[in-house]
C-alpha cells in the first residue's frame, strides 16, 4: 500500500518534485515524468526493529534537520517493532521516506512514500529491494548506502551471529556475504557505510571491495548515537559536488569530531578499495614470510599485545604488524610486515578518526583509541570459527591458512 502524509500538497515540500511524487504513485510507467538526476542519493537502510528503536527515530530526525534538496536526495527505509519505544505514534512495521527538512526533533514529518507492513529487515533481499527502488526513483551521479543497526563483523563467539541488520521480529540478520550480495545485485554504491558496531574488518571489506569505491565503518563498537547525520548531511547539502572521496572523509571527520567533543570513545575509518589488490598481495607476502621463517612465537605474542576491541579476537591490524616488525628476528618478516603496514597507512585507509573516553565507564578497560589503525582483522590464536575459510579474504590473502598455521606445529 502506498501512502502520502501531511495536509499540505506534497508538491509544496522543498526538494520534492512532481517527478518524485509520480515515481511513487500507481500511475503507469509510460505516464511518469522522468525523475531528475541529482548529484547524490543517500540511501539509509534503518533497521530499528530492536532495542535501538529510539535511536533510529532520533537519527531520522537528524536527517530531517538537513533534508533533501534539488541536488541531494535522502531516502530512508525505517523499521520499528513493539516493546522498545512508544514515541512518535508507536507505529510498527517498515516505511519508506523521502527525507524533508524539518526542525522538530520529536516527530518525523517527512512524507511516507510506502508502508511495507511487517517486512523482514534481516532479509538481505529486503535491503536489495530498497536500494533498487531508491536508484530507480531518485537517480544520481553518486550513491551512498548506509546500513544502520547492530553489527558484529566477524567473531568466533557462539552467542553472536556474524553480520549486520538484526530484526527482532523475524529473528533474522544479514551475513557478511549476504551484505555483499545486496551491493552486487543492486549495482553497487560509490560509498558503503555501516552505521553499526565492529564492521570495519578485513573479512567484511574483502567481501564488499568490488561493489563500493569507499567502505566506511568502525573497528570498535559504536555509541548508540551512531553517525551525526545533521552535521554530515548539512555539509553535503552545502556542497553537493563533493566527490566520493570527499564525502567519505566528511563522514569520518564529522564522526570523530562529534565524539571527541563529548568525551566518548569511538573509532571510524574509510577504506579506498582501489588499494585492495595491492593490500592482498602484500598480506600474502607477509603470511608467506612469517611461515617460512617459522616465526610462530612472535606471531602468538603479537596476538596478545596487539590492540583489540570489544571482541578479543578482533585485533587492530596496524598494531599487530607494528609488534611483529619490532620483535621478529627475521629481516624478511620485518620487511614484509613494514611494507604491509606502510600500504595500510598510505593507501588503503584513506581517512580515520578516533576519540577517547574522558572518563572510562565502570567495568570497561582503558583503551587508547587513538592507536586504532583503521582496519581490524580476525586473529583468534585458535582454530578459526566455522565458515571462515569460505570468506574471500581468507582465501585471497592467505589469512585462512595463516590462522591454521599459528595453532599447528
Amino acid at each position: 500500500m502506498l501512502l502520502f502524509s501531511g495536509a499540505a500538497s506534497a508538491f509544496d515540500l522543498p526538494g520534492l518534485t512532481a517527478a518524485d511524487i509520480s515515481a511513487t504513485s500507481r500511475a503507469p510507467a509510460a505516464g511518469r515524468p522522468a525523475p531528475q538526476e541529482r548529484d547524490w542519493t543517500v540511501m539509509v537502510y534503518l533497521n530499528a526493529k530492536n532495542n535501538l528503536e529510539e535511536a533510529g527515530l532520533k537519527d531520522l530526525n537528524e536527517m530531517e534537520s538537513a533534508g533533501s534538496t534539488a541536488k541531494v536526495a535522502i531516502v530512508a527505509e525505517l523499521g520499528r517493532v513493539k516493546g522498545y519505544y512508544d514515541g512518535d505514534g508507536d507505529w510498527t512495521g517498515v516505511r519508506r521516506y523521502l527525507v524533508q527538512k524539518d526542525a522538530d526533533m520529536s516527530h518525523i514529518a517527512s512524507p511516507v512514500l510506502a508502508d511495507l507492513g511487517a517486512t523482514d529487515m534481516g532479509d538481505y533481499r529486503t535491503a536489495e529491494d530498497f536500494v533498487r527502488w531508491a536508484k530507480e526513483n531518485y537517480p544520481a551521479r553518486h550513491y551512498l548506502l548506509i546500513v544502520w543497526d547492530h553489527g558484529s563483523g566477524w567473531t568466533r563467539s557462539a552467542a553472536v551471529s556474524r553480520g549486520i541488520s538484526y530484526d527482532d521480529g523475524s529473528g533474522n540478520h544479514m551475513t557478511v556475504p549476504q551484505l555483499a550480495a545486496v551491493l552486487k545485485d543492486s549495482g553497487g554504491a560509490d560509498i558503503y557505510a555501516s552505521d553499526a558496531c565492529l564492521m570495519q574488518m578485513a573479512e567484511v571489506a574483502g567481501e564488499l571491495r568490488d561493489h563500493a569505491a569507499y567502505i566506511v565503518g568502525s573497528e570498535e563498537t559504536e555509541p548508540a548515537d551512531g553517525y551525526p547525520y545533521d552535521a554530515i548531511l548539512a555539509k553535503l547539502d552545502a556542497d553537493p559536488a563533493m566527490t566520493p572521496r570527499e564525502l567519505a572523509g566528511t563522514i569520518v571527520n564529522a564522526y570523530g569530531g562529534y565524539y571527541s567533543a563529548r568525551g566518548t570513545g569511538a573509532t571510524l575509518s574509510a577504506l579506498d578499495t582501489a588499494a585492495f589488490p595491492e593490500f592482498l598481495r602484500l598480506t600474502g607476502a607477509f603470511v608467506s614470510a612469517a611461515e617460512a621463517a617459522g616465526d610462530r612465537g612472535v606471531i602468538k605474542r603479537g596476538l596478545y599485545y596487539a590492540q583489540h576491541y570489544s571482541y578479543e579476537d578482533n585485533k587492530d591490524l596496524d598494531s599487530f604488524l607494528a609488534y611483529v616488525a619490532a620483535k621478529s628476528r627475521s629481516q624478511t618478516v620485518k620487511d614484509a610486515a613494514g611494507a604491509l603496514q606502510a600500504q595500510l597507512r598510505g593507501r588503503l585507509v584513506a581517512f580515520k578518526a578516533a576519540a577517547d573516553y574522558a572518563a572510562v565507564p565502570d567495568g570497561m578497560e582503558q583503551t587508547d583509541y587513538t592507536r586504532a589503525g583503521g582496519l581490524a582483522v580476525y586473529l583468534p590464536g585458535s582454530v578459526p570459527a566455522a565458515g571462515y575459510s569460505g570468506l574471500r579474504w581468507a582465501a585471497d590473502s592467505g589469512w585462512g591458512g595463516f590462522l591454521d598455521w599459528t595453532v599447528h606445529k
